[in-house]
């Protein structure tokens, strides 16, 4: 009995004479086709040929889509790398017209300010639920000093409350230690406003007989020493006034969403030019 190597041998041996027998025979005569011997060994050695074709077709075929599916998967990580890439300038961008518009705001906010101010970037929050306070990037290099208070365009952030050379800790408004003598801007009925803990302030020491509605807009007064007159505090959203007491209950909702503050404003002392004169 042969091995399976020497019947493979054998067989491609067979093969090869068989092909060179034809092709000697083919040659010798124009009407090879009507040999013979020719058309036994025709008959023999092209179902070998028809085999071996496909054979030799379909392992080409392979080696073809095998390179054509390794070229397309790395097209493709290439693309997927360059989309990625894309979306990464595309959201740096977005992040840039955001911070720009921000800016632009706290600009069109400083010329509205008739006291110097020293722009700061949030760069820390207070974990704890007890105390709502933020960390900025300025400190007493830049001439902020405890007490200062801190705003945005869209109304009072907070107060001055710890001071180191190149940071500032902020109160914000919302703390339940935070105070603003504050104002009703349709009446002047004054009260203090008070920091609630979460997302909204109460308006404190109102009386009872002061005038104040569902809407009505609060502002500072000016009378606390900290806060310029004028600044936006937020909206009223709830009034309670029991038929007995002294005081109202009034709930406000500030203007700052304290959750996406970013960049805020020191507001500095007037400049003194003078005896009696400032700027």
């Amino acid at each position: 009995m042969f091995s399976k190597k020497t019947a493979v041998i054998l067989a491609l041996f067979f093969f090869l004479a068989a092909n060179i027998f034809l092709l000697i025979f083919a040659g010798r005569s124009r009407t090879s086709s009507s040999f013979l011997p020719y058309r036994v060994a025709l008959s023999i050695v092209a179902p070998f040929q028809e085999v071996a074709t496909r054979w030799i077709r379909f392992n080409r075929d392979i080696w073809h889509h095998y390179f054509y599916l390794v070229s397309a998967t790395e097209e493709n990580n290439q693309l997927k790398k360059k989309i990625a890439e894309n979306e990464a300038k595309l959201n740096k961008f977005e992040e840039l017209t955001l911070a720009n518009e921000r800016l632009r705001r706290l600009l069109d906010f400083k010329h509205a300010l008739t006291r110097p101010i020293v722009a700061a970037e949030v760069i820390g929050k207070d974990p704890s639920r007890w105390f709502k306070t933020v960390v900025i990037d300025k400190g007493e290099a830049d001439g902020i000093k405890k007490g200062y208070p801190v705003v945005i365009p869209q109304g009072i952030a907070g107060q001055i409350i710890e001071v180191s050379k190149r940071h500032a800790k902020v109160l914000l408004l919302v703390d339940r230690n935070s105070a603003v003598d504050a104002l009703v801007q349709r009446s002047r009925a004054r009260g203090i406003i008070k920091g609630g803990g979460g997302e909204y302030c109460t308006l404190d020491y109102l009386l009872r007989k002061r005038d104040v509605k569902v809407d009505d807009i609060i502002v500072s007064s000016g009378l606390d020493g900290v806060y310029p007159k004028g600044l936006s505090i937020g909206r009223v959203t709830h009034v309670n006034r029991p038929p007995a007491g002294v005081f109202q209950h009034v709930t406000v909702s500030p203007f700052v969403d304290f959750e996406k503050l970013e960049e805020v404003v020191v507001i500095l002392p007037s400049v003194r030019l003078g005896a009696g004169m400032q700027r």
